[in-house]
């Protein structure tokens, strides 16, 4: 929440000075539109990560079953990929866990989509 709060503010700073002596950037409707989508392309990526974080299928405690053989023989890599997904809005980075499986060598994401 805390981040969110953050870039939306810096966004809203940008737009509408908080000193009221200062003039706002734009002059007309389009510019003023043009800043709302810059607002929307910069904030909305942001909460729509912040919601697949806090999602509680996207971190599992255990690689469960191999998709490709069926194998229990599975295990959780250590490390976390990092993956850039497009959304109508902009860009948005998740972090996805990869699992392995001994019995295949198959690789696959324990969390799904």
């Amino acid at each position: 929440r805390e981040r969110l709060r953050k870039m939306f503010e810096a966004e809203l700073d940008r737009m509408i000075p908080q000193d009221p002596q200062q003039p706002m950037k734009g002059r007309t409707f389009r510019d003023f539109e043009m800043q709302g989508v810059q607002l929307k392309q910069t904030v909305v990526p942001a909460v729509l990560e912040e919601l697949a974080g806090l999602d509680e299928a996207a971190v599992v405690a255990s690689a469960g079953r191999c998709p490709h053989c069926g194998s229990d023989r599975t295990y959780l890599e250590k490390e976390v990929v990092k993956k850039e997904v497009r959304s109508p809005d902009g860009p948005a980075v998740l972090e996805r866990q990869q699992a392995r499986c001994c019995a295949c060598d198959g690789s696959f994401s324990p969390s799904g989509s």
